[in-house]
């Protein structure tokens, strides 16, 4: 069991690497964009953002997941070729045509999403459109990435096209003045830079073969991932656009610095998701795979709880870099990241359905709590405002992986491990409180000193509490005292499935 879940802890540290290290710079740069973008722009941010994330889905038709899931299965290069040129020769047609449309009608879809400003935004839609449907194609290098488990070379492309990214973004709105149209230009610009550099990774792939029974065995699995992905963009752009109906586009602002800073856990969610499944795909077919998927989900619980705790102990400090009049953004970042985490959850517990390929449960998963997360953000947030908005989108997640691991169990079953999951929470709670409970200091020494603090009491506790197992703790100890090795590894006895709790 422990060298699938080193393989795992090794690929998500790679494929994280760059974007913890971009994700950090661009925090720090945050206020920067903050002084030079208004509040409506910002708002207007918000809705931009949520118009790339539904495009995305559209445009990929869930084929992304059925690539992932086909290239396994097909037996030589021969017919993986035929399975990318199929899908791609599909959405180069179809997402081109629906691109094409979005384009003509960018000037009617901006009056709608920017009443108030309806000019103002639309070049910068347009951007959004045309590099969104050009990303569409980059997924096949990014997978076969992951599948030939070249986790070093994708880090180091998803890194460079960060930096490249950020740069661009700081000449185009500070030097140039350019506002929100210059950050979707850097988008694009980044974009055409990137595709031919990952070429090499999808030209051989490319053979001009077409197979109605690829396309159709990859839309059968592909297809019901699309009503599901698209409804679950709703739990954040339609909540978005939702709230944007009873707030002016400045408030909508303020709400986009707390999800920017809420979501900023996702960093650390699309690492996993990476690395997360090729893993279990290949660990499915070894015995004892349920047992290994049950210790990853409590290891990766306790990773979100910490990250939880940590954001909500400085998010008053990280608010206070930006300008006064997002001062209110700081009580809903910790929401916000409370909602992520359930995303977290999700992802680690609804795996069943697409081992069993049960993949309609996903669209129904998705409308239920579609629905929790709409029809609460109807009543909360003419009531409490961005308070409100900022439930509903925690209500929408705890709904997903309520409903989706409650269908998973159904038919792939999993014993977890309850016990060492409570632990983990209790502990999560009391190091934010006692971050939180610090004097108030400088924003960048309240950042360090909070999140330090947070950090050690979490894992004290869980120390003091007996989360870890004595082979566990064996282990964490030798790394400490820098005296691991291969062969003590392969000493320590292995937890057996009667030590679940």
């Amino acid at each position: 069991m422990r060298k699938p879940l080193g393989a795992l802890t090794k690929n998500v540290a790679i494929y994280g690497a760059g974007d913890v290290a971009v994700s950090v710079i661009n925090l720090l740069l945050l206020p920067i964009f903050l002084r030079y973008l208004s509040q409506e722009d910002y708002g207007a941010l918000a809705l931009l953002i949520g118009v790339e994330a539904l495009s995305k889905i559209l445009f990929r038709f869930g084929l992304d997941g059925a690539f992932m899931r086909f290239y396994f299965e097909r037996k030589d290069e021969q017919e993986r070729a035929q399975l990318t040129s199929t899908i791609c020769l599909f959405l180069l047609c179809v997402s081109g045509l629906m691109a094409t449309v979005g384009l003509f009608s960018s000037g009617a879809i901006a009056g709608h999403l920017f009443s108030e400003f309806p000019d103002r935004y639309v070049t910068a839609l347009r951007f959004v459109i045309m590099n969104t449907f050009l990303l569409t194609f980059t997924f096949i290098p990014f997978q076969v990435m992951r599948l030939r488990g070249e986790a070093t070379t994708y880090a180091a492309v998803m890194l460079g096209r960060s930096v490249l990214t950020t740069v661009l973004r700081l000449v185009l709105i500070v030097w140039l003045g350019w506002g929100v149209t210059g950050l979707t230009a850097a988008d694009l610009i980044v974009t055409l830079v990137l595709l031919p550099i990952l070429w090499p990774w999808t030209g051989p792939l490319l053979r001009g073969r077409f197979s109605r029974d690829d396309l159709a065995a990859s839309l059968r699995f592909g297809l019901p991932r699309l009503p599901h992905g698209l409804v679950q963009q709703t739990f954040d752009a339609g909540n978005k656009y939702l709230f944007n109906q009873f707030a002016p586009l400045a408030q909508l602002g303020v709400y986009q610095l707390a999800t920017t800073l809420g979501q900023s856990l996702k960093y650390f969610l699309s690492a996993f998701e990476t690395g997360w499944a090729p893993f279990y795909y290949e660990t499915s077919r070894e015995p004892g795979a349920q047992v290994t998927f049950s210790k990853v989900t409590t290891y990766g619980v306790a990773v979100l709880t910490l990250l939880v705790a940590g954001l909500s102990a400085i998010a008053a400090d990280l608010v206070r870099l930006a300008p006064e009049n997002y001062a209110g953004a700081a009580a809903l970042v910790p929401i916000i990241a409370l909602g992520i985490a359930f995303q977290g959850v999700y992802l680690l517990t609804s795996i069943g359905l697409n081992l069993t390929l049960k993949t309609k449960f996903y669209p129904i998963s998705a409308m239920i709590a579609a629905a929790v997360g709409l029809g609460s953000g109807w009543v909360l947030m003419p009531l409490y405002g961005a308070t409100g908005a900022a439930v509903a989108f925690l209500l929408s997640y705890v709904a997903l992986s309520l409903v989706a691991g409650v269908f998973a169990r159904r038919y792939y079953p999993m014993r977890y491990e309850t016990g060492r999951l409570v632990r983990v929470v209790v502990a999560g709670v009391l190091a934010a409180g006692a971050g939180l409970a610090l004097p108030a200091m400088s924003p960048v020494t309240g950042v360090l000193v909070r999140g330090i603090l947070t950090t050690g009491v979490f894992g004290g506790l869980l120390w003091v509490g007996g989360f870890l197992r004595p082979t566990e703790r064996a282990l964490l100890q030798q790394l400490v005292n820098g005296g691991w090795s291969r062969r003590s590894a392969l000493r320590a006895e292995p937890p057996s499935r009667d030590t679940l709790q």
